[in-house]
């Protein structure tokens, strides 16, 4: 059997979310599982930390690749994180899902093309299109 070596990798800056909400690694935790299974991506592990006196990062290692986040939720932040290999699981849904929870009020994202040559760096459209600034 031959394997492809296309993935797509969405990478996406948030700003103005909830401090609660990025400050609680177990809650994270909880969605970034559901973001994984809403792409249909296989989740191997999951590992998190909660850090003192705030702040979270949580990986969601998946049999396709990973998703992840770390939060600075003194400043509203989350660096948000998918990389999937092969063409049947979509990172973005799983970056919708985060975005759905997280309601940030400004999100920056770009999606890189991935093991096709040269890298491919593309603006994805998401659903939360009115957030998304390149």
């Amino acid at each position: 059997m031959e394997y492809s070596t296309f993935g797509r990798h969405v990478a996406v800056d948030t700003w103005g979310v909830d401090f609660e909400l990025l400050n609680n690694a177990e809650w994270l935790q909880a969605q970034m599982v559901e973001a994984a299974e809403v792409c249909g991506a296989t989740v191997l592990s999951v590992q998190s930390k909660q850090f003192e006196p705030q702040g979270a990062t949580v990986l969601v290692l998946l049999s396709e690749s990973h998703l992840s986040i770390h939060t600075y939720p003194e400043k509203g932040f989350a660096a948000l994180d998918c990389y999937t290999c092969g063409e049947t699981v979509d990172p973005q849904l799983a970056i919708e899902h985060m975005l759905s929870v997280l309601k940030p009020e400004v999100a920056h994202a770009k999606k890189l093309v991935r093991g096709v040559g040269e890298l491919q760096v593309e603006t994805p459209v998401l659903k939360q299109a009115e957030l998304i600034k390149s």
